[in-house]
């Protein structure tokens, strides 16, 4: 306990083991759907999906632990969605390269990440990035997780008149995702320790009452799975089929620099942005807007989609659901160990791990939405200037399901009015920069 307390700086940074392990065990439960998720993504392109899953684990606890340990942050990180879809559905079934092919540009984008991160480029970005954008991207992505949310427990669904609309009500899962978010916020506002993830336990074992009572009814074919588990431990499945399974014949390319660019460029300003949003709500930045030790945080970033792609998946980033750690107070490292620990746990223990639904992690989810808006107090809209920019960036993240999208709707803009309302002297050369590759981006 004392090397824990040492190593992580906990009395420094004014919690506790307690506090952290809530912290860890919430984060895991709001992003754990991705073990479950990402092998069938991927398994789209004839990928071994028992060994997707052993690789998905294996990939979020190395990048979670270099987290933890290079930068002691509450960060999770994971093969990212978005990422896995552009990997499986763009470049393997839309372009037709085999997905070796795809794991070799995804390995190739970790080693340049890396040589980024230790030049201080990555730094530098985040650094240039104005904080009235770093709170408008903390307010995008609250938004943008409540959505998430919203969508995952069917509280909002497709619609071909109007986009989305709201669920059907008479859905159990909806209605339990509504109960479970009156829980949460009344456990928050009583300021119950750990209340989000006792409003994600209460909202789950009230499913589990109602489908034993017959309210809550399984239908696989319709996506209503069984809450119970069907046992307790699952021996991990080999990644032999998909470990360093790399195709370097065609790396000199038009078409694999095309997918290198696409998948650094997702992953640079995803978890830029994420970094950003989650920072700038819970103070770690500091005066200047900066972050300390991300050079570390970037770096782990780096390292894990390197690893990851070795394992055998796709680009590996920091997940906004971190949020929800930091919303319980997670602080530290500490935070990001545990969150590892219980991926290591889910390799032997999936079957319990994997049965908690999205619409028990909803009411957290929506919860961690208005404690990143919070953010949206600081920033001073009477000035067109710097107020439309930060507006656009927040609109545009959950519109365009996109943390990088926002940001570069939000940088744009941002260069874009100050040179034609004659305040050029405000930008710097590293976000005109920027705002160019931005500009090439959305052309090419």
């Amino acid at each position: 306990m004392e090397f824990i307390e040492k190593f992580f700086e906990l009395k420094k940074n004014k919690t506790t083991v307690k506090t952290e392990v809530y912290a860890g065990i919430t984060t895991f439960m709001t992003m754990a759907y991705i073990l479950i998720v990402n092998p069938v993504i991927l398994g789209n392109t004839g990928m071994d999906k028992g060994a997707l899953l052993t690789a998905t684990a294996l990939a979020s606890i190395i990048g979670t632990l270099a987290m933890a340990f290079l930068a002691n942050y509450p960060f999770a990180l994971a093969p990212g969605m978005g990422l896995n879809a552009f990997f499986a559905f763009s470049v393997v079934l839309g372009m037709g390269y085999s997905w070796q092919f795809a794991l070799t540009a995804v390995f190739a984008e970790g080693l340049i990440f890396i040589v980024l991160s230790l030049l201080d480029i990555r730094e530098a970005i985040f650094n240039a990035i104005p904080a009235t954008l770093k709170m408008a991207v903390g307010v995008g992505i609250g938004l943008f997780i409540t959505f998430i949310g919203l969508q995952n427990s069917g509280i909002i669904i497709h619609s071909d008149a109007t986009l989305v609309q709201f669920g059907n009500i008479h859905d159990i899962r909806v209605i339990l995702a509504l109960l479970g978010t009156v829980i949460t916020v009344a456990l928050v506002i009583r300021k119950v320790k750990g209340a989000l993830f006792w409003g994600i336990l209460a909202t789950y074992f009230i499913g589990v009452f109602c489908q034993l009572v017959g309210l809550y009814k399984v239908n696989v074919d319709a996506g209503v799975y069984s809450l119970i588990p069907s046992g307790i431990i699952s021996l991990p499945h080999s990644i032999k089929p998909i470990f360093m399974k790399f195709e370097f014949n065609k790396i000199f390319s038009l078409d694999f620099l095309v997918i290198i660019f696409s998948f650094l460029f997702v992953n640079v300003f995803d978890t830029i942005g994420t970094l950003i949003g989650v920072s700038a709500k819970t103070g770690f930045l500091d005066k200047d807007g900066k972050l300390p030790r991300i050079k570390g945080a970037l770096l782990a970033d780096a390292v894990a989609t390197t690893v990851g792609a070795c394992l055998g998946t796709s680009t590996v980033t920091a997940y906004v659901e971190s949020a929800a750690g930091v919303a319980e107070g997670g602080k530290t490292g500490f935070t990001s160990f545990i969150t590892a620990m219980l991926f290591l746990v889910a390799l032997i223990f999936t079957p319990i791990i994997t049965v908690i639904p999205s619409f028990a992690t909803t009411p957290a989810l929506i919860v961690v939405g208005l404690f990143m808006i919070e953010s949206v107090l600081k920033i001073d809209f009477s000035d067109f200037s710097e107020g439309f920019p930060a507006f656009i960036a927040i609109v545009m993240m959950p519109l365009t399901y996109s943390i990088s999208d926002g940001l570069i709707f939000g940088v744009l803009s941002y260069v874009g009015i100050k040179l034609l309302t004659g305040k050029a002297k405000q930008l710097n050369p590293i976000i005109c920069g920027t705002a160019v590759i931005f500009l090439i981006k959305l052309f090419v």
